[in-house]
């Protein structure tokens, strides 16, 4: 039973990771926009006037990566999302799953909302802390296509990224951001997991619907908007940690302060329509494809 949570947990996730990839690298590329040459806060007279800044959009982005790199580019790092998901989520969905199997009321058949959460931030954290060597990989090989075709890292894959990045910068590169990813998968997978079955529960609850794809999607639709919400500034820090290939940042709450002064409070928050627009598709097939690979190996 334990084995097989962790099995329809992973084949979920892998799902779910491969069909929103496009999304999530153009959250990352705008995530890594950097606003340069701005005024100061309180400069009423500017000597010259700032340029127009280039269209910005998750639809202006993704139109500029395939004119410039090829639809191709819009898989960039697949293969490090698809070992990501295999370690990461499949470890996060299966503890989570197990918590959930010990810590539910036997007679109620229902887990409190704050056993509910706890259950989310152990299993996050310790999946994060798995799978961070691919998480490192899947950014930069997201990230590659934007830098000038002089300065890329070209790796050939994920495994190739991971091998460099232990020869040329030692074998904690492969942990850098830590700190960052594990924070930021325990407050997804708490309010991911969480929010989901408690959404669940109270649609059931409530005799809204019955328990069916109406209610998988509408559920898995909330609560990757609260995971969105939640998981968004630490995500921008951690995106920008992890590319860096100098020490720009002195860890993460350097890497938030300096964001901040230099573009404002609002910048933890770029990408924010690409990360509830991959967040919302991601979570919907995430707990999609879950119960229905459920329903699949019920009698398994």
């Amino acid at each position: 039973m334990t084995v097989k949570g962790f099995f329809e947990g992973g084949v979920a996730s892998i799902v779910a990771g491969c069909s929103t990839h496009p999304l999530d690298l153009i959250k990352v590329r705008m995530q890594l926009q950097e606003t340069h040459n701005l005024r100061p806060a309180f400069a009423f007279h500017a000597s010259t006037p700032m340029p127009p800044p280039p269209p910005s959009g998750p639809i202006s982005v993704g139109v500029r990566i395939v004119q410039s790199e090829g639809v191709a580019a819009l898989f960039s790092g697949v293969s490090a999302t698809m070992l990501r998901q295999t370690l990461y989520s499949t470890t996060r969905m299966g503890l989570y799953d197990v918590l959930k199997r010990h810590w539910t009321d036997p007679e109620q058949g229902t887990m409190p909302l704050s056993r509910k959460i706890t259950a989310g931030l152990i299993a996050g954290g310790i999946g994060a802390a798995v799978g961070n060597p691919a998480d490192v990989a899947m950014v930069r090989m997201q990230a590659d296509g934007r830098a000038p075709a002089a300065e890329r890292r070209n790796y050939k894959g994920v495994f190739d990224a991971i091998r460099r990045m232990s020869n040329q910068e030692g074998v904690g590169s492969l942990w850098r951001g830590s700190a960052l990813t594990v924070n930021r998968a325990m407050i997804v997978t708490a309010s991911q997991l969480a929010s989901y079955d408690q959404f669940k529960e109270t649609i059931l609850g409530h005799g809204w619907m019955e328990d069916g794809l109406g209610t998988h999607v509408a559920a898995s639709f909330a609560a990757g908007f609260v995971a969105s919400v939640a998981s968004n500034p630490i995500d921008v820090i951690k995106t920008r940690v992890m590319n860096m290939k100098v020490e720009a940042y002195n860890g993460a709450f350097d890497c938030a302060m300096k964001t901040v002064r230099a573009e404002g409070p609002l910048a933890l928050y770029k990408g924010f329509i690409p990360t509830i627009s991959r967040q919302g598709p991601f979570t919907v097939v995430l707990f999609v494809t879950l119960e229905q690979v459920r329903k699949l190996l019920k009698e398994f």
